[in-house]
């Protein structure tokens, strides 16, 4: 029993993570992009499609086991090597 006022409505779209094709946006577009300068660009455009689909293929399986991982990594990376004591 909620008493009145306490109760929201929450879509799903605000909670989940944004996906494209399986992988978070920033990923996806990151690796879409230097895999098109790969395969346009310097003209070996197979290599550029084998970096896109291990690329891609990588970042979805690492979505699979945590949606939030690029936003961690981010994090991560700001915090220092080890700890000052």
């Amino acid at each position: 029993m909620r008493p009145d006022g306490f109760e929201l409505v929450l879509h799903r779209s605000l909670t989940e993570p944004i996906l494209i094709g399986g992988a978070p946006r920033a990923a996806a577009i990151l690796i879409g992009t230097l895999s098109a300068v790969l395969a346009l660009g310097l003209r070996p455009w197979f290599a550029g499609l084998i970096l896109w689909v291990i690329g891609h293929s990588a970042v979805v399986w690492l979505a699979k086991r945590d949606p939030a991982f690029v936003e961690v990594a981010i994090r991560h990376t700001k915090h220092k090597g080890q700890l000052a004591c």
